[in-house]
C-alpha cells in the first residue's frame, strides 16, 4: 500500500465482496430462464451460457475458437494495488479454465470519485497492468463510471485450438477429479474483516487470489483431460454441481483430500461465514448428500480467483501430476474424488469424511 492510500481500506467502501458479491445460482437461473437467440448469428458460437461454462466459445473456422468473458467485482481486500491484482487474475481464469491463452483484456472500472480519489484507482490499475503483464496480455484500455461503489475487473479475449478447448460439462463417469487451490478465501477475508484473522495467517488469501491458473492451458493439451472449470463464489460444490448436471454424473469428494489455506475451524468457531455460503447451499444443496454445516461451510465457501476444478481420464492422471509439479503445484497433484454413473434420481454429490 502507498503513501496516498495508507489508510483506507476499500472493503469499507462496499457491501459485499469479491466473487461473494455474485447472484446466487438460484437467482441467476431466474435470470436467464427466457433465452432469445438469432440462429444465424449464433451458428459459430461453440460455448454460450447454457452450461454456465467459464467463457464464450466461437469457432474462428480456422481451428482457432476465440474465448471471450468479463467479471468484476467490489472489493474484498483494503490495499488497492492488490484489489487490481486479484480482480484481474480472477477474470483471467475464465480464459485458462477453457483451456486457452489470454490475449487482450478491457478494464472496468467503477468509481466513488467523492470518497476516494483518482490516484487511488490509479493504483487500482497499476495492479491489473502488473497481472496482465505476467499473463502476456495486453491491456487495451477500457470504461470508467462514476459508481457509489468502487468496483473492478477485466473484460478478457482468449485463443485456443478447437482440439483443446475444455468445457465444464464433458467430464465422463470414471474421471478423477483435481483441484489447483486451496480453500478458504471467503472465510479467511470475512474473518479479517471482523477483525479475527491471526496474524500468521494475513496474506494467505491475497497470495492465493493474486496466483494466475496459467496451468490451465498446459493441462487441456493432455489427452485424457476431459473437462475443467474454475471455483469462484459459488463454491466447490456449486461448481462441481455444474459439472455434474452438464454431464449427467454423480461425483464423490473426499473431504480429506480438499486442502484448506490454514485451519478454517478456527475462523468458522469464531462465527467468519460469509454471507454468499448459505445462499449458496439454499441454490444447490438438493444436489448434495448434506455432509453437516462445518463440511458445508468449507465446501461451499465462496472463491475469490479460486483454484481449476479438473475432470481428468485414469489413463491421464500421471500427466497431470507431472504437469502440475512442474508448475509448482506438487500440493495439489493428488485427486480430491472422482466423477461417478447417475444412478436414479436424487442427490449427485456425496462427499466423504
Amino acid at each position: 500500500m502507498s503513501e496516498r492510500s495508507e489508510g483506507i481500506r476499500l472493503t469499507q467502501y462496499s457491501h459485499g465482496a469479491g466473487c461473494g458479491c455474485k447472484l446466487s445460482p438460484a437467482v441467476l437461473d431466474r435470470i436467464l430462464a427466457n433465452r432469445v437467440t438469432t440462429p444465424d448469428a449464433m451458428s459459430k458460437l461453440l460455448v454460450g451460457n447454457s452450461s454456465r461454462d467459464d467463457a464464450g466459445a466461437m469457432d474462428l473456422g480456422d481451428g482457432r475458437v476465440l474465448l471471450s468473458t468479463t467479471d468484476f467485482f467490489m472489493p474484498i481486500v483494503d490495499d488497492p494495488y492488490q484489489f487490481g491484482r486479484i480482480a484481474s487474475a480472477n477474470a483471467i481464469s475464465d480464459i485458462y479454465a477453457m483451456g486457452g491463452d489470454p490475449v487482450m483484456a478491457i478494464a472496468i472500472l467503477g468509481w466513488p470519485i467523492n470518497v476516494l480519489s483518482a490516484e487511488v484507482a490509479g493504483e487500482v490499475m497499476e495492479g491489473a497492468r502488473s497481472i496482465c503483464a505476467e499473463a502476456g496480455v495486453a491491456l487495451a484500455g477500457g470504461h470508467s463510471i462514476d459508481s457509489p461503489e468502487p468496483i473492478f475487473g477485466l473484460a478478457v479475449n482468449g485463443l485456443v485450438e478447437l482440439e483443446h478447448l475444455q468445457r465444464n460439462d464433458a467430464g465422463l463417469a470414471g474421471d478423477v477429479l483435481f483441484l489447483t487451490k486451496a480453500l478458504g478465501v471467503g472465510i479467511l477475508s470475512t474473518a479479517e474483516k471482523k477483525g479475527v484473522l491471526r496474524e500468521d495467517d494475513r496474506g494467505l488469501a491475497a497470495e492465493s487470489m493474486m496466483r494466475l491458473n496459467s496451468v490451465g492451458a498446459a493441462l487441456a493439451r493432455i489427452e485424457g483431460v476431459h473437462a475443467m472449470t474454475d471455483v469462484t463464489g459459488f463454491g466447490l460444490l456449486g461448481h462441481l454441481s455444474e459439472m455434474c448436471a452438464g454431464a449427467g454424473v454423480n461425483a464423490r469428494v473426499e473431504l480429506g483430500a480438499v486442502r484448506q489455506l490454514t485451519d478454517l475451524s478456527y475462523y468458522l468457531d469464531a462465527g467468519a461465514v460469509p454471507g454468499g455460503t448459505g445462499r449458496n447451499w439454499e441454490s444447490y444443496g438438493h444436489h448434495v448428500v448434506d455432509p453437516g454445516e462445518r463440511v458445508r461451510q468449507i465446501l461451499c465457501d465462496p472463491q475469490t480467483s479460486g483454484g481449476l476444478l479438473v475432470a481428468v481420464a485414469p489413463q491421464a492422471v500421471e500427466a497431470v501430476q507431472r504437469v502440475l509439479v512442474e508448475a509448482g503445484l506438487e500440493l495439489h497433484a493428488e485427486p480430491i474424488g472422482e466423477l461417478v454413473a447417475r444412478q436414479g434420481e436424487g442427490a449427485h454429490i456425496r462427499v466423504e469424511m
